[in-house]
């Protein structure tokens, strides 16, 4: 609560009429930023740097074509899991009325419309007919400028994206799609607990040796250039494949398996299955073991949830350094939970503890100066009062 001493004028009044208004008192206390309403304080103000939902809204996407949405979309088409996943996560899932068929692992995709067929090729008629007010299109194998472009002839609002390279793409990606459908405050928590767990495997790498690693799925595996080789990086490996010049997707030689014995290998859930081939038994990885199995939604998708990925691969390729990360974080965040309801609980002490044990009510000295004065004229100081 805040106090102000009365002065000498002051006490005159108060031994008149016996009191002050607490809304007047209200009044006279100076403030910062723009005055609101009596008693309301500083308006607040926003911080530029964080995505806003305000609407109407006007971007331009990854083909420079300038969108603009009135209004929140009520209706949301995604063209791609990784968007759908995004819509998921950030707590907009209502808003989507059609998914491709492989975003069907996500919780209640099966009651909304498929928009592709099984091979994840566009069905655009199908889309055209549940008129949305938004479609999100990120690149992939299956979703190319000339579908977008049949989509906006045909008169849908279509946002398009370039591949997602990094998790920073998937950063970035998921703020905007927030933006776009009116949910930043759910894009941003999203983000936060994204940094969160890669601050604890960040943190459980640190002065760790890296094991080599190799991904396989289908006999093929990824190099340079590819968001699975960012992955392998970030939960703590070496990806061989890149150590050996390997761009992109490509069938690796028996001759480059046996020269880098990668240490682990790294499987999705779609090719668990190590290859049978002399050049993988000879490995370190399979004479000891040492593979592990990916969600390929977790793994493929360039969405939120490629975390889970990370942190799979960083507690099986680190498992004492991540968890004694975890252990750590979880230690600061009791002690911050901690020193946060100390400071509520002194608040809420200062608030209300007054000399005689009555909020809002007591006896203060008014000081030396007004004792030499008015001899023993004590000042009421007052607080909280109902009307």
């Amino acid at each position: 609560m805040h106090v102000r001493r009365i002065g000498v004028v002051g006490i005159a009044v108060l031994v008149v009429i016996g009191f002050v208004s607490p809304l007047a008192a209200a009044g006279t206390v100076g403030t910062t930023g723009t005055a609101g309403p009596a008693g309301a304080g500083p308006a607040p103000t926003v911080d530029a740097t964080e995505p806003t939902c305000s609407f109407p809204l006007t971007v331009t996407d990854d083909t420079d074509t300038e969108i603009e949405l009135e209004s929140p979309p009520e209706s949301v088409v995604t063209l791609n899991p990784s968007a759908a996943q995004t819509m998921w996560e950030i707590g907009a899932e209502d808003q989507v009325v059609g998914t491709t068929q492989h975003a069907e692992n996500l919780a209640g995709a099966e009651d909304r419309t498929s928009v592709s067929t099984e091979s994840e090729t566009i069905e655009h008629e199908i889309i055209v007919d549940l008129d949305p007010d938004l479609v999100l299109a990120p690149s992939s194998d299956y979703v190319s400028e000339v579908d977008v472009e049949t989509l906006r002839e045909a008169g849908v609002t279509v946002y398009y994206f370039d591949s997602a390279e990094s998790i920073d793409d998937v950063r970035d990606r998921t703020h905007t799609i927030g933006s776009l459908v009116g949910e930043c405050d759910g894009a941003a928590e999203t983000v936060d607990w994204m940094d969160e767990e890669l601050a604890i495997v960040e943190d459980a790498l640190e002065g760790e040796e890296r094991p080599d690693v190799l991904y396989t799925f289908f006999g093929f595996t990824a190099g340079e250039e590819t968001f699975i080789h960012e992955l392998i990086e970030a939960g703590g490996g070496t990806n061989v494949a890149a150590e050996a010049g390997i761009a992109e997707y490509q069938q690796p030689t028996d001759e480059m398996i046996v020269e880098q014995d990668p240490e682990w290998l790294v499987l999705n859930t779609n090719s668990p299955d190590v290859p049978d081939a002399p050049a993988y038994d000879s490995t370190t990885a399979v004479e000891q073991n040492q593979t592990v199995t990916i969600d390929v939604n977790h793994l493929n998708r360039p969405g939120p949830r490629v975390v889970h990925a990370v942190t799979a691969m960083a507690e099986t390729f680190h498992p004492e350094a991540y968890a004694e990360a975890v252990a750590d974080a979880e230690t600061e965040s009791e002690t911050d939970a901690d020193d946060e309801s100390q400071a509520d609980s002194d608040s809420e002490s200062d608030t209300t503890d007054d000399s005689d044990g009555i909020p809002g009510f007591g006896i203060v000295p008014a000081g030396a100066a007004l004792l030499a004065l008015l001899g023993s004229l004590a000042v009421i100081r007052h607080g909280d009062r109902n009307p």
